[in-house]
C-alpha cells in the first residue's frame, strides 16, 4: 500500500519560517517604503504641473484670438500688470518653457528614485524571497 504524502503548494506564507531581518535589512526596508512614498508625492506635483502646462497652452490660444489692441492682463507674482498680446504671448511662451523645466525634472527626479528602488527590491527580493511584498496593490 503507498503511502499519501501532503505537500504544501510553494509560495504559500509558512508561520515556521525563519526569516531573520537584521538592522540593515530593516534600513533598506524603510528606505524603499520612503522612496516609494516619494513617488508619489512626486506623481502627484507631476499631475498638478501638467494641468498647470495645460492651462498656459490653453491661455495661449484664447489670447491669441482677441483683438491686438487689446490690453491683456497676466499675473506677476501676487500682481496683475496689464500688457498687449505680444508682450503677452512671450511672457507665456517663458512661463510654458519654465514649467516644461519644471514637469522634466520631475520627470527625472522619479526614474532616478525608481532606479533605486529596483535596485532595493532586487536585494529584499534576493534575501527574503516570497516573505516580502514590495509591489503596490494600484
Amino acid at each position: 500500500m503507498a503511502a499519501k504524502v501532503e505537500s504544501k503548494p510553494k509560495g504559500t506564507f509558512q508561520p515556521d519560517s525563519d526569516v531573520h531581518i537584521t538592522y540593515e535589512d530593516q534600513m533598506k526596508i524603510n528606505k524603499f517604503a520612503n522612496y516609494n512614498a516619494k513617488v508619489e508625492d512626486l506623481k502627484e506635483e507631476l499631475k498638478i504641473k501638467q494641468n498647470e502646462m495645460k492651462n498656459l497652452e490653453e491661455a495661449c490660444d484664447e489670447i491669441e484670438l482677441l483683438d491686438e489692441d487689446v490690453q491683456i492682463p497676466f499675473q506677476c507674482g501676487e500682481v496683475f500688470m496689464s500688457h498687449d498680446q505680444a508682450k503677452t504671448l512671450v511672457l507665456l511662451a517663458e512661463a510654458k518653457e519654465n514649467k516644461k523645466k519644471e514637469i522634466d525634472s520631475i520627470q527625472q527626479s522619479t526614474r532616478d528614485i525608481q532606479q533605486k528602488m529596483n535596485d532595493l527590491k532586487g536585494y529584499l527580493y534576493g534575501r527574503f524571497g516570497s516573505n516580502i511584498h514590495l509591489e503596490n496593490d494600484e
